[in-house]
């Protein structure tokens, strides 16, 4: 599977060693794995020069790390490519912001900020979107290590 898609060889060839653990959930679903650094990097070639759209973000409290896998869709083959990145350090998870690089980020990095506590750095606005206004800062529903009301 793996030697017949172009965009996977592609990233192999322009990002060789950093992309990491790369697995093949079944002939549609490609897991990779990066670094927080090369994030940005790795999903702005997805997206601007491979021509896949940001379909949309996950994350979820690991216990040892807060995870984020970031969809991508290539509609034209209907394979679906996913960025996983490792938030580790649990009492201050940031990442850079993808939303400076497309607007369809805005709303999902808004939603794992709130739900997970996770900064994503140089996004244009952090504000509520799922909770109530006036909800405790730092109370964050989907983390297990976090006390909630």
């Amino acid at each position: 599977m793996e030697e017949k898609y172009a965009v996977l060889k592609n990233l192999q060839n322009k990002f060789g060693e950093k992309i990491k653990n790369i697995f093949w959930k079944n002939e549609r679903r490609i897991y990779l794995e990066v670094e927080l650094t090369d994030l940005p990097a790795v999903a702005q070639f997805l997206f601007f020069n491979q021509g896949l759209r940001f379909a949309t973000a996950s994350g979820i409290d690991t216990r040892q790390a807060i995870e984020i896998l970031y969809h991508f869709s290539d509609d034209k083959t209907g394979k679906i490519i996913t960025v996983r990145i490792y938030l580790r350090d649990k009492n201050k998870p940031e990442v850079a912001s993808l939303a400076p690089y497309f607007k369809a980020a805005e709303w999902i990095e808004r939603e794992i900020h709130e739900m997970l506590g996770v900064n994503f750095i140089g996004h244009p606005n952090l504000s509520h979107l799922l909770l109530r206004s006036d909800w405790p800062e730092g109370n964050c529903p989907l983390r297990q290590d976090k006390n909630h009301e």
